[in-house]
């Protein structure tokens, strides 16, 4: 048959349609392999915009609109309209109760109305329109828009031109779904990011601020989140008495759970430090508070000292955490004998003592640094980190930009933290 357009007619026979009709149906024809395409436009407005003008521009129609049900009201919304002066976006019908519009969107069930001027449910929008078809638009069986054509000649519709509309209309609905899914995740983005923003600034007002001024001794700090919060932190804390808690930590995972465990395990340290006068203590302490509170299979490795400012003695105990390097003269790792981490089971936290003599420079990291690796899978490991800092003007940010650059400048698979005590 080639090319050639037929229908079957009431009596089973095939008839050739009339050029105009002819040409009518291979528009909609184009309209609905057109509809496959407009399912990847993932705007609701211009998603609308693209159906009502194209639609109207193609059949020569007096109006094309689509309205959407509201989540919440009774009402069906017009979301998209061409052709039409009396209704504008934003307009509503009752669900049911006003309109042919309202009816479809009440019965699920598509409505042709051949001459408006005989219609019971029409409400007369232009002077020129004559029929109108109205096809709801569903998504698993649910109403939850309408697609409405009115045209300027009565009975403007064959049987045939009905059932592209209708085919026509379930592309329209699954593009609507698919750009409402969108929209939504786009939203939940968006949201999500705010969050981490907001969980960012308050991290960045904790760790940013001044480190404090004591006597003999100067302090250096670096905190690199691989994302937007972190796991790593730490503290300085006056304990009276010319003495201070200094800590770093590393809370296991990534991400928002991470940063909010951190958040309550410096909180939780911070309110047990000043009662406990030894480290090891404060550790078993914080322990066994967070023994009760974690969740499974989370938990925290730290280091925390206390420093001395009169005896120039820092005591120092670890929960499970890299060990301290020592920069005096020579350097090495300090010979701690580390705890369990935190959270994990109960456990004691043995301690370590040692003076720090003048230009004494004593570091404390986190895996993030020498756990980095670069494009041969190698890691920055502990050598490197003894060998950055055997240099006299060696710095803990210096230490970062070197990790960096030791991994090609390739994002961060792991925060990265670190504490340099120096004594002057």
């Amino acid at each position: 048959m080639g090319n050639t357009l037929s229908f079957i007619d009431d009596n089973d026979t095939l008839v050739s349609p009339t050029p105009s009709s002819c040409e009518f149906v291979q528009i909609l024809m184009k309209l609905q392999r057109a509809a496959q395409l407009i399912t990847s436009t993932l705007d609701l407005e211009q998603l609308f915009d693209h159906v009502v003008n194209d639609l109207a521009d193609s059949l020569g129609t007096v109006e094309v609109a689509i309205w959407l049900r509201h989540p919440e009201t009774d009402e069906m919304v017009l979301q998209g309209v061409r052709g039409c002066r009396m209704h504008k976006k934003g307009a509503r019908l009752k669900i049911g109760r006003e309109g042919i519009v309202g009816q479809v969107s009440a019965t699920g069930q598509m409505y042709y109305a051949p001459d408006v001027h005989l219609d019971p449910f029409y409400i007369p929008c232009e002077s020129t329109t004559r029929s109108e078809v109205s096809i709801p638009l569903k998504i698993g069986g649910e109403v939850v828009g309408v697609f409405s054509i009115d045209h300027i000649d009565t009975n403007a519709f064959s049987e045939n031109q009905l059932l592209v509309l209708e085919a026509l209309a379930g592309h329209v609905a699954v593009a609507i779904e698919n750009a409402r899914l969108f929209q939504r995740e786009r939203h939940e983005r968006q949201r999500m990011q705010q969050e981490a923003d907001d969980a960012r600034a308050m991290q960045l007002a904790i760790f940013l601020k001044a480190t404090p001024l004591v006597p003999g001794f100067a302090f250096e700090t670096a905190w690199h989140p691989a994302g937007s919060v972190a796991g790593d932190w730490f503290d300085f804390i006056d304990l009276g008495g010319e003495r201070y808690g200094i800590v770093l930590a590393d809370v296991s995972g990534k991400g928002m759970s991470a940063a909010l465990l951190m958040s309550a395990t410096r909180a939780i340290l911070r309110s047990l430090a000043k009662l406990h006068f030894s480290p090891g203590e404060t550790l078993a302490q914080l322990n066994q508070t967070l023994l009760e509170d974690f969740p499974i299979g989370k938990f925290v490795t730290m280091i925390y000292a206390v420093l001395d400012v009169n005896s120039r003695e820092v005591t120092v105990a670890s929960a499970g955490h890299l060990r301290p390097l020592l920069i005096n003269g020579n350097g090495s790792f300090l010979d701690v004998e580390p705890g369990l981490p935190l959270g994990v089971a109960p456990s004691s936290y043995p301690e370590h003592t040692l003076r720090l003599e003048p230009g004494t420079r004593l570091l404390f990291y986190t895996d993030g640094i020498t756990e980095a690796t670069n494009r041969h899978d190698e890691e920055y490991g502990a050598a490197r980190l003894l060998e950055h800092f055997m240099q006299p003007d060696a710095c803990v940010n210096g230490l970062i930009d070197e990790v960096r650059q030791f991994g090609d400048s390739s994002p961060q698979a792991d925060d990265a933290t670190a504490v340099l005590i120096r004594s002057r």
